[in-house]
């Protein structure tokens, strides 16, 4: 009896206190649960934590390294922003021009595009001796002049000759023979001449610097024109001969008859006009006589000279340089262009105490008759005298 009821006993115990330890299991469990679930968050909020953290910081150098690659970009893109901006500014044909407004009362500067004028392209003028095709010519020294005379003045002898016949304009080469006449008449040299508006140039509409009105002698007319080719004073020499210009122009062609010269024409005393034309061995006959003037010897040698007309002084230069040089001895000279004509020279020199005259025509080049005069003065100084007939009968050859 006793153990059946303690027996009893023990199976009631059992039964009441299973479900409060299942109740404590559960309880249990769900502290666990609830203390994870707790946890969970926390955790996640902690690697969110760290993450916003760590996106923050890379954002902030994703940024930074942006903000630097963006500089670089825009420091790279800036030079040809700007040199978009010249090229479109700056075209062949355009350019900036900086202009002040004032706008609401304010000012301001900008800057406008300006269409440059567009300058056409000339052709270059061929001379006459280029239309003849005297250029084409070749010589034993390689002159730059189509054409070209050597001679020796005491006999007459041709020591260098190239295209000597051909006919061509001779340009201010024209002021010897003005001067020639107007010496050969006796004309009172101080006699004072005027300057006007027939004396301007009309042909090439070349300048002057004697004004109309201006006042000189005749002599100092006669050395500038010789000296330094004024246009102005050889066109008053004319006018101021007995019968007038055409008088004088006439005079000129008879005087050129008269030596012999058969290709020479002229149709103004100061050879503007490509009408005047002559041949280089007409022109060596002309210097021969030239030289025969003292007058003429030293107006066209002299290196400069001052002259006053109407109280003012100008002062001219030879133009030629040659007769400033200590290496030559010249005795009479003219320089000579217009577009027609070319660089043209005559001279009359002494080389090696031997005198000789020298003609270029058709020079082409600033200086290049004087270099070509340079050439056939050193040919003479290094050549024998057989050797130069014998050079000169191959050149013709």
């Amino acid at each position: 009896m006793l153990k059946s009821a303690l027996g009893v006993f023990f199976s009631l115990l059992v039964i009441a206190h299973a479900p409060v330890a299942q109740a404590k299991e559960l309880a249990t469990s769900s502290a666990k649960k609830t203390t994870a679930a707790k946890a969970a968050p926390a955790a996640k909020r902690k690697t969110a934590s760290k993450n916003t953290a760590a996106n923050k910081a890379t954002g902030k150098s994703s940024k930074h390294t942006s903000s630097k690659s963006a500089k670089r970009s825009n420091v790279k893109a800036a030079p040809g922003k700007a040199s978009r901006s010249r090229s479109a500014s700056l075209n062949s044909d355009e350019k900036l021009v900086k202009k002040v407004v004032t706008v609401n009362g304010k000012k301001r500067v900008i800057y406008q595009r300006i269409a440059q004028p567009v300058i056409p392209t000339v052709p270059p003028v061929m001379t006459a001796g280029d239309i003849a095709g005297l250029s084409m010519t070749r010589d034993a020294l390689a002159l730059a002049s189509s054409v070209a005379l050597v001679i020796d003045q005491s006999t007459s002898e041709v020591l260098f000759e190239k295209n000597a016949n051909v006919t061509l304009p001779i340009a201010s080469i024209t002021k010897l023979m003005t001067g020639l006449v107007v010496v050969e008449a006796q004309q009172d040299m101080n006699e004072i001449l005027e300057v006007t508006t027939e004396d301007i140039d009309r042909e090439k509409n070349s300048s002057s610097r004697l004004r109309v009105g201006s006042q000189l002698s005749r002599a100092n007319m006669l050395h500038i024109a010789l000296m330094s080719s004024e246009n102005r004073a050889a066109s008053a020499l004319g006018r101021h001969y007995p019968g007038g210009l055409r008088a004088f122009v006439a005079t000129m062609n008879a005087k050129a008859k008269s030596l012999g010269m058969r290709g020479t024409h002229y149709v103004d005393s100061t050879g503007l006009s490509s009408n005047n034309v002559a041949s280089a061995r007409d022109l060596a006959k002309l210097v021969v006589e030239a030289y025969n003037h003292p007058i003429l010897r030293q107006y066209s040698t002299d290196s400069k000279y001052v002259v006053e007309p109407g109280g003012r002084a100008l002062q001219y230069a030879n133009s030629n340089r040659l007769v400033s040089s200590p290496d030559w001895e010249i005795g009479l000279q003219k320089t000579g262009y217009i577009s027609e004509a070319g660089r043209c020279l005559v001279m009359q020199t002494n080389i090696n105490e031997r005198p000789i005259v020298m003609i270029f025509l058709d020079s082409k080049g600033k200086f290049s008759r004087l270099g070509d005069a340079t050439r056939i003065r050193k040919w003479l100084e290094t050549m024998e005298p057989q050797n130069v007939a014998r050079t000169q009968r191959r050149i013709e050859g």
